[in-house]
Formats: C-alpha cells, sequence, structure tokens
C-alpha cells in the first residue's frame, strides 16, 4: 500500500477561516491543575479550570504558526496583526475577575519593531464595555496597549511580528510563586461569544485536504490531546480518511480529580473521581463523534501518574519497589488485589461511559492493557499488601521471572492471572451497569511485546489468564509495535499463533492496532508500521488502527486508499508468457541519468534510479502461425497494457551467474540479530562498493535454496514479494544466503498489437515491446 510522509502542502487542496476560529485556540497550564477547552458554537468557546494551588495560572493560547495539525490540513503562519482587530463578549466565573489586580491579561509574545524579542501585558479590562465578569471586549491591534493603568503605564504593542498570545486565568486567592494547596479546589471558567476578527488580514488560509476513506481506524488520547478542542482532533481524523471507530485512551495523568493529602495530591477522594475540565472535554468529545459519524470507544488502563497515585494501590517487587513505566515522568500501575484502587477505576469507568450514552454514541468500553508490571531485571509487581493478602499472605518471592521457576512459583502465577480476569471482569461489568439497559461492548487490549516476551515465556501466566478467553470480552485487540518497528516478524507472527490457541477470539472479533513513533527523528518507521497495516488488513480482522493522531499529525502520515474492488489500476496475473523467448528476443536494461554539461564541456551526472529497468521486444521471438496465435490469445486476455504477468529473461534468470544452476550460497540476502525473520531475495551485480543491487520480487518457489553460515535451511516459507520468512530468526551475526531461479513481472508496454500477415508470411516478425513493472519491495 502506498503512504506519504507530508512535510508541507504543494498545491493540495484549501480554504479560509476567520482568524482566531474558536476550533484552533488552545490551553496550558502547570500540573496538578487542569484545565481544558471546548467549541460550543461556530463562534464560541469555553474554558473549564481547576486550581489546586494559589500559584496556578491557565493560559487560553492563539498560536501564529500551527505545531498541532497534519501539515495537509494545518492553517497558514502570519505573524502580522497590523489593523487586525479582535472582539468576542467575556463571561467569566470563579477566577478573578476584569478589574482585579492579576486579573485576565492577554499576553503577547514577539518582536518590536527593531526586531528584538519583546512581551507586553495587556489588561483586557482596559478594553471592555459592561461588568468585570460579563462584557464586550473589543482588541484593536494596531493601537493596543499594555500596562495596568492607561494612559500612565501605556506599553505601544508593535503587531507586526507576533508569535503567540494567551490570556491567563488565575483562581480569587492566586499568589504567583506560592505553591500551598489551596483549601479545596477552585472552579473556574471562562466563555467567548460572537468571536469576530475584522481589518486587515482577517482570514487565514487552511489546509482542506479530504482523503478517500481508506478503511482504517483512528486513536486518540486524552493526555496528548486534550490541550485542544474536540473539534479540531476529529477534523484532522475525518479529513485525513479515517471513519468508522476512533479509540480514546482517557489517559492517566489528567483526567482525574484531585485532593491534597499530606503535601501531594492524589487520586481516590470522595465524589465526581472526574475533573470538572476532563468531564467537560469528554462530553464534547463524544458528542462532536456522534456528530461526525464516529464511534467513541472509552479505553481505560490501570495506569496512573505515579506522583498522583496513592502509596498502597501501587503494585510491587518482591523487594517492595513499586512499578514504574518508562514514560517521563513516570506512571504506577495499579494493584488488582487492591480493593479501594478497583473500586475507585470502576468509579471512572462508570462515569465515561455515562457520558458517552449521554452523548448519544454506542458505549463502547475498551480494558487497556492491564497487566502485572515487570521492572528491569525480571521483577515483576506481585507483592504490594493487598496482593500478598490475596496469595496467602506470604507468596514466594520470583526475583527473576526469565529464570526457571519451581512448582510454588508457577502456581503464584497461575493464580495472579486468575486475580486479573476477575478484576477485568468486575471493571466491565461496573461499565454495564451504569448504563443498563443500553448494551455496552466490551473490548480488551493486550501488548504482545510484553505479555508474550520469549525471554519471560512464564510470565504470560499472569497476563494472559484464561479467564480472558472468548467470550469474555466481545473482542481483542492487540498492539505489537515495538516488535513491528524493530523487525521483529518472526514474534509477531507467533504471538498471533499463541493467542489464537489460548484465547480463541475468532478473526471476525479482532482488531489490530498499528504505531507508533515515538520520536519524529525516528519517522522512517512510517514504512514498516504501513506494511504492518497491510499485513494485518490480509488477516481479514474487525478493524485496524493507527496509533495515534499526534504522531500522525506530526510525521504527517497519510495512507493512500486501495483500490476499489474491480479496479484494475494494479492488476497482475500470476501466469508466464506462453512463449519461450529465443536469442532473436531483444533485451534492453535501461537506467535513468540525468547529465548536465557546464560551458566548459565538464559533465555533472547524477544516477536517478538505484535499479535497472528492463525492456524487451518479445516479436522476435515467435516462429509460427501457431505461436502467433497464441500470442494475440495472450495479449488480449492481458487487455493490452491493463495487467502484469511474469516473463523469464533469457539471459539473466538465475542467482548463479546469469543462467547457471542455483546453489545455496549464491547471494548474501542478509545477516541475523537474532530477531528478524524477513529476509528479502536480492541479487548483486558488480562487487564492493560499486555492487548494484536488485530485489527479486517474483522467484520460482521450487527453485528456491537457503542456507545459514553454510548449512542449509529447512525451515523457512517463501512470503509474497520474494520475502524468505524464518521460523525462527537466525542468530546474531550469522550469514544468510539463498539461489533462486527467477521470472521478471512485466506487461505490455502498448495498448495497440501491430501484426501484418503478409509480413509474418514473408518473415518478418512483428514487434511486441514489453516493459518490467516496478514492484514494492
Amino acid at each position: 500500500m502506498a503512504f506519504w510522509l507530508a512535510d508541507k502542502r504543494e498545491g493540495q487542496v484549501t480554504d479560509w477561516i476567520q482568524r482566531f476560529d474558536p476550533r484552533f485556540w488552545t490551553v496550558n497550564f502547570p500540573r496538578p491543575m487542569m484545565a481544558s477547552v471546548v467549541t460550543t458554537a461556530p463562534d464560541a468557546l469555553r474554558v473549564e479550570a481547576t486550581f489546586l494551588r494559589k500559584t496556578d495560572l491557565a493560559g487560553l493560547i492563539w498560536q501564529s504558526e500551527d505545531t498541532l495539525d497534519h501539515p495537509l490540513l494545518a492553517y497558514a503562519t502570519d505573524r502580522d496583526y497590523s489593523r487586525t482587530t479582535l472582539s468576542f463578549r467575556w463571561r467569566s466565573g470563579g477566577i478573578i475577575p476584569l478589574d482585579g489586580i492579576n486579573g485576565p491579561t492577554l499576553t503577547i509574545e514577539g518582536r518590536d519593531e527593531a526586531r528584538q524579542p519583546r512581551t507586553w501585558y495587556v489588561r483586557l479590562w482596559n478594553y471592555a464595555e459592561g461588568t468585570n465578569e460579563d462584557a464586550r471586549i473589543v482588541l484593536r491591534f494596531s493601537d493596543l496597549r499594555g500596562g495596568f493603568t492607561l494612559p500612565d503605564d501605556a506599553d505601544l504593542v508593535w503587531p507586526g511580528s507576533i508569535d503567540r498570545m494567551f490570556i491567563s486565568l488565575v483562581s480569587p486567592d492566586y499568589e504567583a510563586g506560592v505553591e500551598d494547596a489551596l483549601p479545596g479546589p477552585v472552579e473556574g471558567w471562562v466563555e467567548l461569544t460572537g468571536i469576530e476578527c475584522t481589518g486587515h488580514r482577517a482570514m487565514l488560509e487552511i489546509g482542506d485536504v479530504v482523503v478517500p476513506p481508506h478503511g482504517l481506524a483512528m486513536a486518540t488520547a486524552f493526555d496528548d490531546c486534550g490541550t485542544q478542542t474536540p473539534a479540531r482532533l476529529l477534523r484532522s481524523a475525518r479529513q485525513l480518511g479515517y471513519r468508522g471507530s476512533v479509540v480514546h485512551y482517557v489517559g492517566m495523568s489528567h483526567y482525574f480529580r484531585l485532593a491534597p493529602s499530606a503535601g501531594e495530591f492524589l487520586v481516590g477522594g470522595t465524589g465526581d473521581p472526574l475533573c470538572g475540565p476532563a468531564r467537560a472535554w469528554h462530553a464534547g468529545y463524544f458528542s462532536a463523534c456522534a456528530a461526525l459519524g464516529f464511534s467513541p470507544i472509552v479505553s481505560l488502563s490501570y495506569e496512573v501518574l505515579a506522583q498522583h497515585c496513592p502509596s498502597a494501590w501501587q503494585q510491587r517487587t518482591f523487594d517492595g519497589e513499586p512499578g514504574r513505566t518508562g514514560w517521563d515522568p513516570p506512571s504506577a500501575l495499579l494493584s488488582p488485589a487492591n480493593g479501594a484502587a478497583m473500586a475507585w477505576l470502576q468509579s471512572v469507568a462508570a462515569e465515561f461511559v455515562t457520558l458517552a450514552r449521554d452523548a448519544g454514541v454506542p458505549v463502547r468500553f475498551q480494558v487497556g492493557e492491564p497487566w502485572w508490571w515487570v521492572q528491569p531485571g525480571g521483577r515483576i509487581c506481585l507483592y504490594d499488601a493487598a496482593a500478598r493478602a490475596a496469595f496467602g499472605g506470604d507468596p514466594p518471592d520470583i526475583e527473576d521471572i526469565r529464570q526457571p521457576l519451581d512448582d510454588e512459583q508457577v502456581a503464584l502465577l497461575d493464580a495472579a492471572g486468575s486475580l486479573l480476569a476477575a478484576s477485568t471482569s468486575a471493571l466491565v461489568e461496573a461499565a454495564r451497569s451504569a448504563v443498563a439497559p443500553e448494551p455496552l461492548e466490551s473490548l480488551l487490549l493486550i501488548f504482545s511485546p510484553t505479555i508474550l516476551d520469549p525471554e519471560m515465556p512464564e510470565a504470560r501466566r499472569a497476563n494472559v489468564p484464561g479467564g480472558w478467553a472468548y467470550p469474555a470480552f466481545d473482542r481483542l485487540q492487540v498492539e505489537d509495535y515495538d516488535w513491528l518497528t524493530s523487525g521483529s516478524d518472526g514474534y509477531r507472527r507467533l504471538a498471533y499463533t499463541r493467542l489464537d490457541e489460548h484465547l480463541g477470539y475468532p478473526l471476525a472479533e479482532q482488531d489490530y492496532f498499528a504505531g507508533f513513533v515515538l520520536k519524529p527523528e525516528d519517522r522512517d518507521l512510517w514504512r514498516r508500521i504501513d506494511a504492518g497495516i497491510d499485513e494485518a488488513l490480509k488477516r481479514d480482522p474487525h478493524e485496524v488502527f493507527v496509533w495515534a493522531l499526534p504522531q500522525v499529525s506530526r510525521d504527517g502520515y497519510v495512507r493512500i486508499p486501495v483500490n476499489k474492488p474491480g479496479d484494475d489500476m494494479q492488476a497482475f496475473d500470476d501466469v508466464r508468457y506462453p512463449l519461450a523467448l529465443g536469442r532473436d528476443a531483444t533485451v534492453i536494461p535501461e537506467f535513468s541519468t540525468s547529465v548536465s554539461v557546464t560551458a566548459s564541456g565538464f559533465e555533472r551526472r547524477n544516477s536517478l534510479w538505484s535499479d535497472a529497468r528492463l525492456r524487451f521486444d518479445v516479436g522476435p521471438g515467435i516462429r509460427s502461425e501457431a505461436e502467433l496465435g497464441d500470442l494475440i490469445e495472450f495479449y488480449r486476455a492481458r487487455r493490452g497494457a491493463a495487467r502484469g504477468f511474469l516473463l523469464r529473461d533469457p539471459t539473466d534468470f538465475s542467482s548463479s551467474g546469469m543462467v547457471g544452476t542455483p546453489t545455496m550460497l549464491d547471494q548474501l540476502i542478509g545477516r541475523g540479530d537474532g530477531a528478524t525473520t524477513d529476509f528479502p531475495l536480492s541479487k548483486r551485480y558488480g562487487t564492493a562498493e560499486a555492487a548494484q543491487l536488485r530485489r527479486i520480487t517474483r522467484p520460482r518457489a521450487e527453485s528456491l535454496l537457503v542456507s545459514v553460515n553454510g548449512v542449509q535451511e529447512e525451515n523457512f516459507a517463501l512470503g509474497t514479494g520474494g520475502i524468505v520468512i524464518f521460523d525462527v530468526p537466525p542468530a546474531e551475526g550469522s550469514v544468510v544466503r539463498a539461489g533462486f531461479i527467477f521470472d521478471v513481472p512485466v506487461r505490455f508496454a502498448d495498448d495497440r498489437l501491430e501484426i501484418s500477415g503478409a509480413a509474418f508470411a514473408a518473415g518478418e516478425a512483428p514487434s511486441v515491446p514489453v516493459v518490467e513493472i516496478r514492484e514494492a519491495a
């Protein structure tokens, strides 16, 4: 399947939006406070904020450069606000009002007229008409002044080069730099309605590409996307061609209500488990899904940001160390044995699915990656106080789960698996009860590189319990991106087999998760991810998801839609040309080289193709009228140039020289690394650095011989596209070689075949040009 990593728009469709469009504002804030922004109308937005400390400050932000949207969908960068006017109605509550000290201030970051970095602080009250909590505000950027009191403190804003601006929001008890907890959480809100931009440069060009639906589904996450509006996120997903389901991970760090406790802010207090901003954002998200035809899946995991997780709730190793993920800052893992932790998690699930039900979407709930965590060194986390009690009070220590285990340790893992399965079942039941009598679809997401790690074969007893077997959940969802992006395809395929055997979910009740690319410098990994998507589609699961929208937008990933059934644009018939080519047939290997000649006669040459493309004229090989009839029949069956076929090049069809008998040592196709199982066939021409590498995509299976370190190998399969797939990865440093006979994928060059019977009878051969088809390799 073709895909594209777009860096920028290059002639694609655009549209225009009003500057300060409510969909494209964001919020920011320091942990542990929380804020969110949603659109409430085409010209309105609402901010919700929960302040926990005296120093907490939230910002409502407009950025001149769009750094969040996909390159094909972003709005144009324009830092010039000269002669531009922004106006809106302001309403607020629970924050310092417009006329107060430290009241809402528009901070403008940019450069002054001399192009030196500058920041201006514009007190909104100075440009308001109305009350301190309900006013009309008009900001004329060419006549805008910072300062608390005007004209005494006036600081004229230079509007010609503004990077960003944000409106600061603080609680009535705000004290800058004082991190003491407030007496209790303070809920504040702001509404901007009737947002209007007029004057010079009031409109911004914006990408308006609409990728046709390609059959894939999308994943989003509140931790990564919750500072944006739901409308912005779902616009991107839909216009990039994603339809149907959208998995939404509610996260592990921002959705919950926190309460002060001995100098910390912890989850688990009384009342609503969700904070107000998260509740408002998710209500808007689910409603926007309903409006756009998406079917959201609420994803909830056992992870909680470590600094907000009660100590007694956390999974621990045998020596008391709490389990920690590799994120920065890290998350803790809730113990399935801790009753208080599980009761809280169940209340969270109940609230989220209720929000989905109230938005009018089908209720779908995913338990995301539930497991007993394994710390570095193979220390599995089965030993928090509640777990110890559940396992009899003094369970045997497992210091390294990678080492051989005795019967008691194996029995402990089995008991841990049963407890984990019981906790996920109770979690689903809590969600189901919250929305009854409405139906609820339950889904289980598992991460196979962790729970089926070959270095920890017994860990699956704890982390793939039999209690998850079909139909414990309505659907199984599998992600394996660590193996996918590292090329460990053997582990991936083995995991599919083991999960099918152990859990028994039909393929029609399985989903596959592809992705993700953590760092922008690794964006080339999308090539493997896209290939993984193609492989998954061939298995025909229920749905294939791309994880996740922030990475798709950051790296510009575009999935090119597959051809519709019956579309013959890339049709290929796996049949061979019926006539043997004789010595009279013409074979033409061609390269593409650009040559520029300087005025003095010197040349600069640039090779545009890494591999030659072959052309043939098969007409001179036709020897009789019967063969001429075979050619015409074959040509018509291929519909001229429309359908490809196979042709043996009479001058070069073997891995041994050009036409020799293949041996298992002919061609080096790779070196083992202990993980890679897939080795593409290739043939080298020339030696050393001058060698030209040719991918062989159409070998003859019966001719294939493979060796590892000079020993013939039998435990492999030949995959599509000429890929040798080993059952077990070759050892690190091993040399993999192969020998084979191969054909060339070709098509007729023209849609017209000119044959003169008289000329043929007179001994004149017809011209029948054929051209090689480049195949994805």
